[in-house]
């Protein structure tokens, strides 16, 4: 009887061990085999800091490191065949791509040009300069974008003095150069250069307003306000033309140049009765104003 109750209480002890025993050891997880690092394809196969490069390869991991020279660069894994990167702010020039896994293996080198960065110019303001305009009138903004402190604005080829402001804005005088449509360019010191802008310089005359000066015993002046006039302007009253140079002895009437925005029009009338006169301003250039209609005598 004693014999049957230890071993009815003996029985529950050993279950457990009988039970491990017969429990099978957990099987050790397989070695991953990884595919032997390498790079199929570079795209591009150059660029300027900023421009993103896709390498597609075998062998990616997660873990899987770009240098370009001696720069780790960030790199994102796209699947398991791509790894995009962003090129850095580095010296143009030529540099070893490589990559380099957790494992230690590392991808064959491969020739990388960095190219200089290029300037980008999106806009001029103002992008019409008067002919005639002085000081700050002549100052241009170029708003875009990567210039690089001692970037150079460059007017038909010829290098400005240029004010850096930021890397997204440059600053510069229009200097006095002849009418119509010229090339602004930027060029960082790298003499990377940027697209082409058009700068127009306005010289036609526009007379804005007319009015009656002094007045003498037979004759009296006409002022003439606006901009663009020049000493060699020629103004045609009423089909009548009158100059600036030398009076001749039998022409009684003359224009007096006084600046880029005045005329005087000393005028001799034969009739002291008001009546409408056109006037009109030509450039030795041969630009005209518009017709200006005044009442006087």
């Amino acid at each position: 009887m004693l014999r049957k109750l230890f071993f009815l209480l003996l029985v529950p002890l050993l279950l457990p061990i009988v039970a491990a025993a017969q429990t099978p050891a957990p099987k050790k997880p397989a070695a991953v085999t990884l595919f032997p690092l390498s790079v199929l394809s570079i795209i591009p196969a150059q660029g300027e800091p900023g421009t993103a490069v896709t390498l597609n390869g075998t062998g990616f991991t997660t873990g899987t490191a770009v240098f370009l020279g001696t720069r780790q660069l960030p790199a994102t894994l796209v699947g398991n065949r791509l790894l995009t990167v962003e090129l850095p702010d580095l010296p143009p020039g030529v540099y070893a791509l490589y990559l380099k896994r957790e494992d230690g293996s590392t991808s064959r080198a491969f020739n990388f040009a960095l190219q200089p960065q290029k300037p980008v110019a999106t806009s001029l303001s103002p992008d019409t300069v008067t002919a005639c305009s002085t000081g700050r009138e002549r100052e241009v903004a170029v708003a875009g974008a990567k210039f690089q402190p001692g970037a150079r604005v460059f007017l038909d080829g010829a290098a400005l003095t240029t004010r850096f402001i930021s890397p997204a804005a440059l600053s510069f005088t229009a200097p006095a150069v002849g009418a119509g449509l010229h090339q602004v360019q930027v060029k960082n010191p790298s003499d990377a250069g940027s697209g082409v802008l058009a700068l127009f310089i306005d010289a036609k005359p526009e007379i804005a307003s007319v009015t009656i000066g002094r007045e003498f015993v037979s004759a009296y002046e006409l002022v003439l306000t606006g901009k663009n006039f020049q000493q060699s302007s020629v103004l045609v009253a009423d089909g009548k033309r009158v100059g600036t140079g030398e009076q001749i002895a039998t022409e009684r009437e003359r224009l007096i140049y006084l600046g880029c925005n005045q005329l005087v029009y000393e005028r001799h009338p034969y009739d002291p009765t008001p009546k409408e006169i056109r006037l009109q301003v030509v450039n030795q250039n041969g630009e005209e104003s518009a017709l200006f209609t005044i009442s006087a005598p």
